[in-house]
């Protein structure tokens, strides 16, 4: 059935399109992108008041499976992420077993294909296991369907592991992403080092250990002529790091996370096991060079780096408990209400740091509404205030900080090739 939209504001600066257009969706691709369209017996959406998006691009997030399915699987993962706008994403390989070679990927596309509601996209494993000792076969990934690799939720410890993982890379133009932390700097602290974790007694991770590897990398990657993507940036230090190798030329792309630039470390004060990330939360001062990063191009990209934990992994103490936030549902709220209304970000911006970057970053056809392309678009509505309801969440992990948040922002549809996931807020 062909789709026609109309009256929304469509914002698009990779189709360099920004006022009011209709557009009409016609066997899973975009047909027609104008005014005043018409079809005969479609199903028509009026946008009226809203902003119609290219499909949101998620560069990091955590299914869990194989291996961890009581937490999320890749049916949950994805009605998750549809429900939050997002119609692509990237999951990261630390599952069991790790997807670090063909088999897994495999797997990942095949279970997605069947199951999934939306577009899903595996990241293999820089090293072998995980264990940052061996290479993977980069070559095979590649082949197999994987569009970055990394060992993420651990750093590379070696150095020259991590040269040989870029040229490798750059041989099969494949997208590295590094987790920045240095093990022994953090030397298995728990929070932020600062008041609160001296307040709580807790033991502290100092900034430095996410600095010395954002270091490290922008130094490998220009010393080798590869890009880099770096993970999760936090830190005020490590945002300057990143915009001053970028002025020096450094091929260097950067995400961060929603909890980056709406939290700091006092959410985890009276020892709030749902604030407990890695890296962890950080300072006011931090926070605001977040923001600051995202308005002026330092860093590129929103992640969610969703990371669904059952209720038993984080309501346990502080020291012990599972690192992790779930992401999906809260990233389009989260960023207009601390991004886009405060003036910080315009919606061509969001849209740059949530599809067009993206995409770029992993080599994906996406982040965009173009004619003859697969039609992966987002309707939202900027005004509308909702309170979080995480028992509502379509994830399987409840595991989140913004319960009871009022937000600003909605995700009204989400169309994944052509199909309709999610209409007038509900997830089909």
């Amino acid at each position: 059935m062909k789709i026609l939209i109309k009256n929304g504001y469509l914002v698009d600066p990779k189709a360099n399109r920004n006022g009011l257009y209709d557009i009409i969706i016609d066997e899973g691709k975009v047909w027609e992108i104008g005014n005043n369209l018409e079809v005969s017996g479609g199903d028509i959406i009026d946008a009226s008041g809203k902003y119609v998006l290219p499909g949101f691009v998620d560069a990091h997030c955590h299914l869990r499976d194989p291996g961890f399915e009581y937490k999320e699987d890749i049916e949950s993962g994805t009605r998750s992420a549809a429900a939050g706008g997002f119609t692509s994403i990237a999951c990261m390989p630390n599952t069991n077993p790790p997807a670090d070679n063909e088999a897994v990927i495999k797997y990942i596309l095949n279970k997605a294909k069947h199951e999934g509601v939306i577009n899903v996209f595996p990241i293999g494993a820089i090293s072998k296991g995980l264990k940052g000792e061996e290479l993977s076969e980069i070559g095979e990934l590649k082949f197999a369907g994987a569009v970055a690799i990394s060992d993420d939720g651990r750093p590379v410890k070696s150095a020259s592991l991590m040269k040989k993982a870029m040229l490798y890379a750059s041989m099969f133009d494949i997208t590295v992403i590094s987790h920045c932390e240095d093990l022994e700097l953090a030397d298995e602290g728990v929070m932020n080092e600062g008041y609160y974790s001296t307040v709580m007694g807790l033991k502290g991770i100092p900034a430095a250990a996410e600095e010395v590897m954002v270091s490290r990398e922008l130094i490998l990657s220009e010393y080798t002529g590869t890009p880099v993507h770096i993970a999760h940036v936090s830190t005020e230090l490590s945002v300057e790091l990143i915009r001053n190798a970028k002025k020096r030329g450094v091929n260097v792309t950067a995400e961060t996370c929603p909890h980056y630039f709406s939290l700091t470390d006092e959410a985890c004060d009276g020892f709030n096991t749902l604030a407990k990330v890695n890296p962890p939360l950080r300072t006011k001062k931090d926070a605001a060079a977040i923001i600051e990063g995202l308005r002026d191009g330092t860093i590129d990209i929103i992640a969610t780096d969703h990371a669904p934990h059952h209720l038993d992994e984080k309501n346990v103490e502080f020291n012990i408990a599972a690192n992790g936030i779930v992401g999906f549902e809260t990233a389009l709220p989260l960023a207009v209400t601390y991004l886009v209304k405060p003036g910080h970000l315009t919606m061509e911006q969001l849209v740059h740091k949530l599809c067009v970057n993206p995409s770029k970053i992993l080599g994906l056809s996406k982040g965009s509404i173009e004619v003859g392309q697969a039609a992966d678009i987002t309707i939202i509505d900027v005004n509308e205030v909702n309170t979080v309801n995480v028992a509502k969440f379509k994830s399987k992990s409840k595991n989140s900080p913004y319960d009871g948040f009022k937000l600003t922002g909605a995700v009204y549809y989400t169309i994944v090739n052509g199909k309709v996931v999610v209409r007038e807020k509900v997830l089909l």
